[in-house]
């Protein structure tokens, strides 16, 4: 059917005028307005105009209520039969500084004579009167809106949540890929933990594996409980934009089969972003002809422990240095015979030193002490050294947080826990060295 088009009605008392049949269109010419057709339910929007103080609505008309810098009143108008107004909280204010909605004279709102307050964050109403009984009555009320994210939003990893923060936890190699950066600079700045492989230990009378190296860095915005190897202040913060970082999670040193005389391999290193932690060293190996070089711990993240009658042959660890240092030396043995391997350092501690002098007084180094986070929500000990071996049954360097235990006659040597960095413990003559742990890398920011 085609248009139909009104130019002028003249009033007919107790007449009725139709326009169009069923499924008929009336369209209004360009600048013309309508009165008194009634409504469907839906308001014209005020886009143009944001109210900010008090200020009375018109019928059909919908407002957004900008109450971020107080609240304010929004006047009903004259309520007819019909009558449709909208308000939305524009700046999701509402629960801190309310907008109050006041019926126009003595009519009323949902039956009561009185006044509403919109005091929810986000919430957008829209009122019909209706008649004079109930008054206007409040056919819409939301409370959640859809909002845009204006926070980092990431993946990759194991994800978790911690209260307004995400964790995404790497065990293996990976992405952590940012989609999109946070409205807020400082919200970019994400905290980390990085840690590399721990070294394995040395077979016959070895030193411990060294931990790999440890470094952390707590966003100023987090609230977590951080090591004491925390680099804020004074550490490297990273600062993430729309990309996606290669996430390298460093495995373990392998162990040294006994009997043999070799040192520990070192780890592998992890590395986010321009963050890399440095394997841990492998503990030094140790027989009567091995020499000098096979009885070196070897430098890394932490150092090895040197092997058994060794002198000063321990790792160095912080190799190469950074700041915070990412773990320490290792042990050494007391004098030239008779003494146990020295433990491998540990991130917060050097690895113990062995002692003895005389046989059957042989006492192994234990593992340094490792860094205790709760960067995943919980507090959890990474980065223990491994401890030295010996020839006496109850004498093998313990080991804590991740690190292995030393071998001794009765007992095998231990690898250092996966994913904790620890390094392995140092081989007796006949039994093998125990490898070094895996590392791990974790990121944590605030989403929401």
């Amino acid at each position: 059917m085609s248009k139909i088009e009104v130019d002028a009605i003249d009033k007919q008392s107790g007449s009725t005028l139709t326009i169009g049949g069923s499924g008929t269109t009336v369209q209004l010419g360009t600048g013309a307005s309508q009165t008194g057709f009634g409504r469907t339910g839906t308001v014209n929007w005020q886009t143009g105009s944001i109210k900010t103080a008090t200020f009375t609505a018109a019928n059909g008309e919908g407002y957004f209520a900008n109450t971020s810098g107080g609240a304010f009143t929004m006047n009903l108008p004259a309520g007819t039969a019909g009558a449709i107004v909208s308000v939305v909280d524009y700046t999701n204010t509402f629960q801190t500084h309310n907008l109050t909605i006041t019926p126009n004279g003595s009519q009323k709102i949902g039956g009561v004579a009185t006044s509403f307050i919109a005091n929810t964050e986000g919430q957008s109403l829209t009122f019909i009167y209706v008649d004079d009984t109930e008054g206007w009555k409040n056919i819409q009320d939301s409370t959640s809106n859809a909002i845009g994210n204006a926070s980092l939003v990431a993946s990759g990893g194991t994800e978790s949540i911690c209260g307004n923060f995400k964790i995404h936890t790497f065990t293996g190699p990976g992405s952590f890929t940012v989609s999109k950066v946070s409205c807020t600079a400082a919200e970019n700045v994400v905290s980390y933990m990085v840690i590399a492989g721990g070294g394995s230990g040395g077979a016959a009378y070895g030193g411990g594996g060294g931990a790999g190296g440890f470094r952390e860095y707590k966003s100023p915005l987090d609230s977590y409980t951080a090591s004491p190897l925390n680099g804020n202040p004074g550490g490297t913060s990273v600062t993430v934009t729309a990309q996606a970082y290669p996430i390298t999670v460093g495995g373990g040193g392998a162990a040294q089969p006994g009997p043999g005389s070799n040192a520990g391999n070192n780890g592998s290193p992890s590395v986010f972003s321009t963050i890399t932690a440095t394997a841990g060293g492998g503990g030094g190996g140790c027989n009567y002809a091995g020499g000098t070089p096979v009885r070196n711990g070897k430098p890394g993240g932490s150092g090895g422990g040197a092997g058994r009658d060794s002198t000063v042959y321990f790792g160095n660890g912080n190799t190469p240095p950074v700041s915070p240092p990412q773990g320490t030396n290792g042990g050494q043995p007391a004098g030239n015979s008779w003494n146990g391997g020295g433990g491998g350092g540990g991130a917060t501690a050097a690895g113990g030193n062995g002692s003895g002098g005389t046989p059957g007084s042989e006492v192994a180094g234990n593992g340094g002490v490792g860094a205790t986070t709760s960067i995943t929500a919980s507090p959890v000990g990474y980065a223990g050294g491994g401890g030295g071996s010996t020839s006496v049954t109850t004498s093998g360097g313990t080991a804590t947080q991740g690190g292995g235990a030393g071998n001794n006659p009765g007992r095998a040597a231990g690898a250092g826990t996966a994913n904790l960095g620890g390094g392995g413990g140092g081989g007796h003559n006949n039994g093998d060295s125990g490898a070094g742990g895996s590392g791990v890398v974790v990121i944590r920011y605030k989403f929401q």
